[in-house]
């Protein structure tokens, strides 16, 4: 497959899959299962991950800027955004923990088809079970402490390849009660230090490891991730109370069958 052509593709499925409840790392499978093309290395991996969370920064932007002020300021008419901005480094502690001493269990499971096939299925009935019987009444500034740890912990999961980040996120945040539309905004904004992480974790590993870098690819995978990502968000947060979950739930579904198909 021309390499022009796989970087705009693999920018595309970072960029929808990354926000959506339905795992990136399955979706970026495919290009290798159906035309045996090769990965584009670790410089790749870091400019469509860049791609995204400039968009996700972008999106949530005066969020981000309400919150940068909050934590300079003692005024309360932040205090909302303060707590705001507390929460989401609270609940991103467990993941950056975990990713710290599981790095080896991490890259030992990052291409297996059985295993993201799994991880597909056994997270499809828990996002199911949480959108079934959650309460969904409360807003996100209800969120509490305990809330944010339980977030946090759940998302650990997401290091499992094939859990899905948001997917995880999502799920935790329905199961404490939040209604859905805020805990897929939950979801999104705790994306931005998640990925920030995993970008510094990205660079430190093409210091040592990368020789190759192809500029064009790099920058169609950037564009076409921001892009994507962008309007994935916008839209997902505005149809996400019109179609609910069970869409996700039976897609995810199929897709581990298929991977398990295909193997």
């Amino acid at each position: 497959m021309n390499e022009v052509f796989l970087s705009f593709l693999l920018g595309l499925i970072q960029g929808l899959t990354e926000f959506l409840p339905i795992s990136s790392s399955a979706h970026l499978l495919f290009p290798t299962l159906l035309f045996g093309t090769d990965d584009l290395g670790l410089a790749f991996d870091i400019a469509v991950h860049a791609g995204t969370l400039v968009a996700v920064v972008y999106f949530f932007r005066s969020e981000i800027k309400l919150m940068i002020k909050s934590l300079i300021s003692r005024n309360n008419a932040f205090n909302d955004s303060r707590k705001l901005a507390y929460l989401l480094i609270i609940a991103t502690l467990p993941i950056v923990i975990a990713g710290l001493f599981g790095t080896d269990f991490i890259e030992s499971n990052r291409n297996s088809i059985s295993s993201i096939a799994y991880m597909n299925l056994l997270f499809a009935g828990f996002l199911l079970f949480a959108y079934k019987y959650s309460s969904s009444s409360k807003s996100l500034i209800e969120l509490t402490i305990a809330g944010a740890i339980c977030i946090g912990i759940f998302q650990v999961f997401a290091l499992f390849p094939g859990a899905s980040r948001s997917g995880t996120a999502i799920t935790a945040a329905l199961l404490i009660g939040l209604n859905l539309k805020d805990s897929s905004k939950f979801a999104f904004l705790l994306a931005i230090p998640t990925i920030f992480g995993a970008l510094v974790f990205l660079i430190g590993d093409i210091v040592l490891y990368e020789t190759q870098i192809n500029i064009i690819s790099l920058v169609i995978g950037f564009l076409t991730s921001c892009v994507v990502a962008f309007l994935t968000i916008k839209y997902f947060l505005i149809f996400v109370e019109k179609i609910g979950m069970y869409p996700f739930v039976i897609y995810r579904v199929l897709l581990g069958v298929l991977l398990l198909v295909l193997i």
